[in-house]
This record gives structure tokens, sequence and C-alpha cells, in this order.
């Protein structure tokens, strides 16, 4: 039997070779077959292997000795000696008196040069060698910092560590977990801290079941079975990375009774994770643990974390650069990049590295085409459509022929099924319940719109969740819910409010990605593309969804606002967005970004028969931005402040973690002071106002409250006074003070 160096050192001394090296060690293994007669290799085999399959190849064909002797050989012949040197030097380490046993030093060695060489190819496998080159970029000492700052221990005690990454769906946590990875196994980057780095996808997980910890430590295992006992007898030199916990419901309020500790007993995997996540299993190790910020929301309370780093993904300078990287052309890439700049929700897409790269290919694409690339960059959803279009369109075509045809409508009728039952990997029998036939995949791998994440299982991922919830919300426009294979999916109505009332936090953009395909042009690109007029029934559908909003005060406080906004904007049909706004008597929206700003303003200009407005912006007006930045977001607020104005009859206003500059509450002040008499409850939980607090007390004094809430708002002792004068005026009407 081979030795375990054997069967993955192989692999990893072909990977030091570079591409002519590799050319020519396939040239002297052929002349070595013919000449010797030894025992055959298909040359059909050896000319198309990687450097993966050609060490499997070796192995399979010859002994352990042999494979090595030939491959010494060769390396000799290319003038590469330093790899028989470096390799004879690691075997004489590795190995003690027998050649099938591993030294506590060798174990964590060729793990890590598995993972080097799998990450390699999983990449290399994932994406095109385009988007490689987009997104491969050098390690900086700033770099290093970052990931050697993620477990400074604070105090001179060395405790195990749990640290959360938050950040938007897809904005670029896995691709810096990934890096981390790549930094653990080149550099010495936790080399003394970690001996053992685990990588485990939830959404890959979750499709387990149930499962060991061990179990899954050995799927990462380049050997059939890993040193379990080995691993596991020094915890705290283990790191486990849990990405995407979004995408499994762990049950974090189980008893802990009910969790396991013994590593080797199979659980279901929610489980499993739950106990690793609450300490139960293996609590001296460490873990670093990734998810989107509504899922963090929501298990911080239930998970004892050292600290949270915020993931907001590509830097304006980074998505600028990237752009150039691409375009080659100065004066196009500027071109694009001004046009993404404008569009400050294209501009957000673009801090996701990945998307940053499907937009500038996109809009590259039409500038070559010689089409005017602004009408793409009208909404987010038409620069997406464009996009999937030009896949399946070849690049002299007009039309797409009925194969492409057929597997766009097999892919979006996948997303949809997988949007509803919260699957974004899915195996081979999927994509054929589907109307995707195992032929299809090559040409879906190839063009980029599926991923196979891990070969040997056939298990395949879109290029980015978003894309499947773009291709999800086209299956709407082309079939009913009733057509599909699965009972799971649901009716557009259900989506909505499923949508609206954030009951599935995975789902970013499905909703507004409906909205948005319902615009003219997206109506017309769908039609070209399939070759019929599509049903116009979603429209009539959507406006059933507002008679049922309307007037429903318990539906109205669940629906997310921002969602809301989301949906009216992509859309772009000023009558709708009226209709829609004026449906509505109570909003509650958090706004976390300029873009969100924007969005918010955009619609509640348009609402006038508003009674209870709940906000947050955190940060966002601060008063921290540059100063055109800052005009132009005091602007957009002045929007949303309007709805003061022109609903006459707003009760009630919450603002809850807000930090507004003297600016942003001067506009608030402005629009509230004198035109809002019907205001009765007024709410500031952990609000900090940048001003004179005489102004807010004016405020109060001015509107006819008579309910205040100032918990968690700061006041200083000349505030509380300022405040106590105002509760003693005789015009005051406050009955409840909080």
């Amino acid at each position: 039997m081979a030795s375990f160096f054997s069967d993955f050192g192989l692999m990893w001394y072909l990977e030091e070779l570079n591409k002519k090296e590799f050319v020519k060690f396939k040239e002297f293994l052929k002349q070595e077959v013919l000449q010797l007669g030894l025992k055959q290799v298909s040359w059909t085999e050896v000319k198309k292997a990687s450097r993966q399959d050609l060490a499997s190849l070796l192995l399979k064909h010859y002994e352990e000795k042999p494979a090595w002797d030939m491959t010494f050989r060769f390396f000799q012949k290319i003038n590469r000696k330093d790899l028989i040197e470096r390799a004879k030097r690691e075997i004489d380490d590795i190995f003690q008196s027998s050649p099938l046993v591993l030294t506590d030093s060798g174990c964590p060695k060729l793990y890590r040069a598995h993972m080097k060489t799998k990450m390699t190819h999983d990449s290399s496998r994932a994406f095109t060698i385009s988007i490689q080159n987009f997104l491969k970029e050098k390690f900086t000492e700033d770099d290093y910092d970052c990931f050697e700052n993620l477990f400074q221990s604070k105090g001179t005690e060395s405790k195990p560590q749990v640290v959360f990454l938050s950040g938007g769906a897809g904005v670029g946590k896995t691709l810096m977990l990934k890096r981390l990875m790549l930094a653990w196994i080149e550099s010495p980057v936790f080399l003394h801290k970690f001996s053992y780095i685990f990588y485990f996808c939830c959404r890959e997980v979750k499709q387990l079941k149930t499962a060991s910890l061990a179990e899954l430590i050995s799927r990462e295992w380049p050997g059939p079975s890993a040193p379990i006992e080995e691993i596991l007898s020094k915890p705290e030199k283990l790191l486990f990375i849990i990405d995407s916990l979004e995408g499994m419901e762990c049950d974090l309020f189980k008893w802990e009774s009910e969790l396991c500790d013994n590593c080797t007993e199979k659980q279901p995997v929610n489980v499993l994770l739950s106990s690793l996540l609450r300490r139960k299993m293996l609590p001296e190790s460490s873990l670093l643990i990734s998810a989107t910020p509504e899922s963090f929301e929501k298990m911080e309370n239930r998970i004892e974390y050292t600290h949270v780093k915020i993931i907001k993904g590509l830097k304006e300078r980074n998505i600028k650069m990237s752009f150039h990287r691409l375009f080659q052309d100065r004066n196009r890439a500027h071109e694009a990049f001004s046009l993404v700049r404008e569009n400050e929700q294209l501009f957000t897409v673009c801090q996701v590295p990945v998307l940053c790269w499907m937009v500038a290919t996109c809009l590259k694409e039409e500038i070559e085409k010689g089409r005017d690339p602004v009408s793409i960059c009208r909404c987010t959803t038409s620069l997406y459509t464009t996009h999937i279009f030009n896949l399946f369109i070849p690049q002299n075509a007009h039309s797409p022929s009925k194969k492409s045809q057929d597997q766009l409508q097999g892919l979006c009728s996948l997303a949809a099924e997988g949007m509803w039952t919260d699957t974004f990997v899915f195996g081979e029998e999927a994509l054929r319940r589907n109307g995707i036939m195992d032929s299809d995949i090559p040409i879906l791998l190839d063009i980029g719109m599926l991923i196979n994440i891990r070969e040997s299982e056939k298990s395949y991922i879109f290029l980015h969740p978003s894309v499947q919830e773009v291709c999800a919300a086209i299956f709407y426009l082309l079939k009913s819910h009733v057509d599909h294979p699965s009972q799971e999916v649901k009716s557009i109505e259900k989506l909505m409010f499923a949508f609206l009332k954030k009951v599935k936090v995975q789902w970013i953009f499905f909703g507004s990605f409906i909205f948005g395909l319902l615009h003219e042009s997206e109506q017309k690109k769908l039609e070209a593309f399939f070759g019929h007029q599509l049903s116009q029934e979603i429209k009539r559908q959507l406006y059933q969804c507002l008679e049922t909003i309307s007037g429903n005060e318990e539906l109205q406080e669940q629906i997310d606002g921002m969602k809301l906004f989301y949906c009216l904007f992509e859309m772009d049909d000023d009558t709708f967005l009226v209709e829609a706004m004026n449906c509505m008597e109570q909003i509650n929206f958090v706004a976390k970004d300029y873009s969100d700003v924007i969005v918010a303003a955009h619609c509640l200009k348009h609402c006038f028969t508003l009674k209870k407005l709940s906000f947050s912006t955190q940060n966002v007006l601060s008063g921290a931005q540059e100063h055109s930045y800052m005009e132009r977001l005091l602007t957009a607020w002045n929007h949303i402040c309007s709805v003061f104005i022109i609903s006459k009859d707003i009760q009630e206003l919450r603002m809850k973690d807000t930090n507004l500059s003297e600016s942003a509450f001067s506009v608030l002040y402005n629009n509230l002071k004198y035109h809002n008499y019907t205001l009765n409850v007024l709410v500031a939980n952990n609000v900090f106002f940048v001003c004179e607090k005489y102004l807010f007390f004016e405020l109060i004094q001015n509107c006819n409250l008579q309910h205040l809430n100032l918990s968690l708002t700061i006041l200083s002792h000349s505030d509380v006074k300022l405040l106590c004068d105002v509760l003693s005026q005789a015009e005051c009407n406050i009955e409840e003070l909080v």
C-alpha cells in the first residue's frame, strides 16, 4: 500500500512545477513508458491530466518506490534538483522506523500540503481563468496583521478565541476565510498557534443530515482516515472555521444536556455545530464564525464570543483598480467605473469581489459590442439579467438556441426550489428533477453559471447566491408555482410576504428582483430571450398583495420597510410606487448605509398616509463622511423627513440606535417643528444628538406629545434640567415619561 506521504506528497511536488516544466515532465513520462516497456499508462490520460490526476495515475500504475524514483529522474532532467533535495528532507523528517509511521510534526505538514493543493484545485475548478486573475491578490503585511489580530488575546493569558465575522451575504467573508487558510499554509501566520485549521461550510455540511466531528474532519483529510486521536489530543491547537452560519438552522436554545461532547458520536449536523458553538464540544479549541448581520443578531446572545469583525467588502480604490485591471484601456475603464460609482446600489454590489468581476465583465462586453452601457446600469436587476443572457448567447449570435433557453429555464426552476428549501448546494438528482440533463452540466460549468464545489460528490452551486436569487425570480415570470416539480415552491403572494416580513433571512434580493423584472425594459429582454410574450399575471398578483397590506395594521407592523423600499426602487414605476406607499399607515426600517438612505428617501417622499414611523440610521448620519458625500446624504435625509409634512396624521415616531450629526438633527427638527401637531408618542432609544439639546426639548414642547420615552439615550445634568423645565410648563401635555 502506498504511504500517506506518497499519496499526497507526490501531488504536492508536481504542484511546484511551472506550466512548461509540467509539460516536459509528461513528455519524459511518455518516453519512459515507450522505451522501457513499463506498465502502460494511457497517453491520452496523461496528456489531459492535472497535477493531482497525474499523481494519482503514477501511484495507481506503479509501486511507491518506482513512482518516486521516476519522479526524481524527471526532476533531474528538468533541472529541479531543489525539489529532489526538499522531498528527501521531508521524507526523512516524516518517517522514522517504518515508512508508514508519521511523527506528530508530519501530520500537520502533510495536511497543509494537501489543503494547499485542494484549495488551488477547487479555485481553478470553481472559476474561469479570468475570474481567478481578477480575484487574485498577493498577501500584504496588512493582510497578515489583520489575520493575526483576529486571535489576539487580551492580557497575558492565552485562552480559546471565538471570533465572529459579520457582513452582508456574499460580501467576501468566504474569500477572506480561504485567504486566511492560505496564509496559514504558506506563511508563519498562526503556525505556532494552530496545528490544524478545519473549514466547514454550513451549506455543504447541511447536506449530510447526520455526522460526527471526526467524520467532518476526515472529509477534509488527504488519506482514507484521519489520525483523529492525534489531532484531538491538543484541542487548544485547533481552529474550526464555520462559514455561512445562516445556511443552517442551529438550535442554540437547546438545554446543555441535549448537546454532545463526544467527537466520534454521530449527531444531526445542526446539533453537532451547536455543540461546538456552545462550547460543549472541544471548549479548548478556537472558532472563527462567519454570518450575515441578521443571523448574528439572532445568535449573539446565545454564543460567548471574544470579539466581532465587520466585513464591508472591497473599498472604492480596490473596485476602481479591479476595473482598470480588467479593461486595460484606461478611458473605457474610467467610463465603466464612473457609471457604477454614480449608481449607489451597483456600487454596493461591487463591494462583493466576485460580483465586482461580474459587473465589470458585463459592462466591458456591452461596450465592446458597441452598445450603450448606461441602459443596463438603470438598476441592479438589469445588470444581472444582461450578464446571464450574455452567457447563454454565443458571441456572434443574436439570439439563444432552443437548448440554451431550456438550460436557463431549468436553472431558474432549480433556483426557485433552492430558495424555498434553503438549499444552495445541489446534487445531480436535484438538477435532473428540474430539467437539467447530465450533458448540460459541463456547459453550465464552462460558462460559469454553476460551480462544482466538491468534485468527488458532484455538488454544485450558483456563481453567487444573488445569481441564484435572480434566476429564481425569473422562474416566476415564466411559470406558475403549480407547474414546479417540487411542492415546496409556493405562490408569488406567499413569496412576497415571506420576503417583506424577513421570514427567511437568507433571501437578500429575491423579492426586489421580482419587482425589477416587471420593468418594461426587462420584460422586453425576457421576451426576446425566451421567444414568447410573458404573462402579466404577476403584476395583478402584486396589486392583490397591496390590497392585503392596506388597512391591515398587524401585517404592516411585520413588514420590513427597507425590503419594501428596495422592491419599489427596482421596479422604477412611479404609479405603482405611489399606490404601494399609500397602502402604508406604519413603516419600520433600518438604514445601515448610504444606499439604504437613498432608497428610503426615494419611496418615503411619496407617502401621504403615514401614522406611525419607526427607524434607525445607526451611524450613517453621524457626519463622519466627506463634505460632498454628506451633502448628498442630507438631501436624501431631507426627503425622508419630508414625510412629516406630507403625511398629515403622523401620531407616533420611534427612533432607535441612531447617531445624528448637528446638520442631520437640524433637518429632522425643521421638518417636525412647525408641521406636526398630531404627534403624541415620541420614542428616542439609544439616540445620540450632536447638537444643543435645548432644540430637542423645544421640539418636545411644541408638539402635542403625551408619551415620551428616552431610554438608553444619554442625558447630561444640564439636559435633565432642561427636560424638567419643559415638563413643568403649563402647555406641556406629556402624561408618561420613560
